[in-house]
């Protein structure tokens, strides 16, 4: 068998806190915040302070080409683990370290068989949500302000 087929149901959890890891760095610290105290979450450790730092980002001209330094651009990062032993990381732009101490305890949570589905359901799904609203409210915004430019072509006659 390939690697790739042998384990799917592992394959479908990354895939999952992929998914709920970029709802929660869109979404406001706030936001976040109250969703996770409405659940009363366990106890948990912080196995990483919340801490900032910076990452280099690279870019590649037409996508395919040689990479090369952009620039860099400040993150903020913490890990946690809670009593049951699941652990959970939280990266986000910027300088909030509460927002990464939040989401690295969402991470644990989403791990836990007793608080995924839970964390899923009154956590994550509202957010996505508001999530996708603004960027579709954004969308139609920047959709208002296109300029559609056509080329006149002058024949002879």
């Amino acid at each position: 068998m390939h690697a790739e087929t042998t384990n799917l149901p592992e394959q479908a959890a990354i895939t999952r806190r992929r998914a709920a890891m970029a709802v929660l760095a869109a979404s406001d610290t706030a936001a976040i915040d109250a969703r996770v105290e409405a659940l009363t979450p366990p106890a948990f450790t912080l196995l990483r302070e919340p801490e900032q730092g910076l990452v280099m980002l690279r870019g590649r001209i037409g996508g395919d080409g040689s990479a090369f330094n952009i620039g860099e651009a400040t993150v903020s990062r913490a890990a946690v683990r809670l009593a049951s032993g699941e652990v959970g990381f939280g990266y986000t732009l910027g300088r909030d370290r509460t927002k990464a101490k939040l989401i690295a305890l969402c991470d644990a949570l989403l791990q836990s068989a007793d608080y995924a589905a839970s964390v899923e359901a009154e956590v994550i799904a509202p957010l996505r949500t508001k999530v996708e609203a603004a960027r579709a409210e954004k969308a139609a915004q920047t959709a208002a302000t296109k300029v559609d430019f056509y080329t006149l072509v002058r024949g002879e006659g």
